[in-house]
């Protein structure tokens, strides 16, 4: 089965099913790990990553696939490059958020 857009037209799901899996392989490898280390119980760390899971697959299936603009639209470079920043400058400061709570 083909994914469309709102449009109806045809889109790639290759990225939205990449983004989920190694997001939701991230949140349910590493959320309980935290979750036992700031003393939540086991069954809530499992039920807040499947949570996150969830939230990550929805939002990207709404901008990978649902708003994702036709085939014959192209974004130019400098407006990749300055999401490809934004993006790399928020996993940094989630890295730095789960990191720093643990050294102190």
């Amino acid at each position: 089965m083909e994914a469309r857009n709102r449009d109806g037209e045809p889109v790639d799901t290759v990225p939205f099913f990449v983004s989920t899996g190694i997001l939701g392989m991230l949140a349910l490898s590493l959320g309980p790990l935290y979750g036992l280390a700031y003393g939540v119980p086991i069954a809530g760390s499992l039920l807040i990553s499947v949570g996150v899971t969830a939230a990550v697959a929805v939002v990207a299936f709404h901008r990978l696939i649902w708003v994702a603009p036709p085939a014959w639209v192209t974004i130019p470079p400098a407006v990749r490059f300055q999401r490809l920043c934004y993006l790399a400058a928020a996993f940094g400061l989630i890295l730095l958020g789960v990191t720093v709570p643990l050294a102190v």
